[in-house]
């Protein structure tokens, strides 16, 4: 697995340990993170910080050329929110950790033309696994079934 998958992991790790949900994600611009994130919904009492969400509100505000040249990692499948982001800025390519616990907007974008490629990760299938079991009010008032 390569850094900037293991980064956002990390990230999801980290929400976990802050009592969230165990979502990170990475925006790399050039071989370089710029912004990282992790789900803060329950920490901020927030509707928005998704792990994604997180990740651009870290990289700041940023000139068009910037995001058309980047990729984000995110280690769970993006979600409509996520994804119109995605398509908002103009990032060309996702790398995505899992889909099996929740498969997000991946026709939409790939309808759009975002790239996407998936590492079918164990370690992000387990954390969701994990969070869910133990969780499962938080993660059905969001995004569950």
């Amino acid at each position: 697995m390569d850094k900037f998958m293991e980064a956002a992991i990390e990230e999801a790790r980290q929400g976990l340990a802050e009592g969230g949900i165990p979502i990170g994600s990475v925006l790399v611009h050039r071989g370089e993170i710029i912004g990282r994130g992790h789900n803060r919904r329950l920490q901020n009492g927030s509707a928005v910080l998704h792990g994604e969400m997180d990740a651009l509100e870290h990289a700041g505000r940023l000139p068009a050329s910037v995001y058309r040249e980047s990729v984000l990692y995110t280690t769970l499948s993006p979600c409509s929110m996520c994804s119109g982001a995605i398509l908002l800025y103009g990032i060309p390519r996702v790398v995505i950790g899992e889909n099996e616990t929740f498969r997000g907007e991946e026709d939409w974008l790939q309808s759009r033309g975002v790239i996407l490629e998936w590492v079918h990760s164990g370690e992000c299938r387990e954390l969701m696994r994990r969070f869910i079991a133990a969780k499962p009010e938080v993660w059905n008032e969001d995004i569950g079934e």
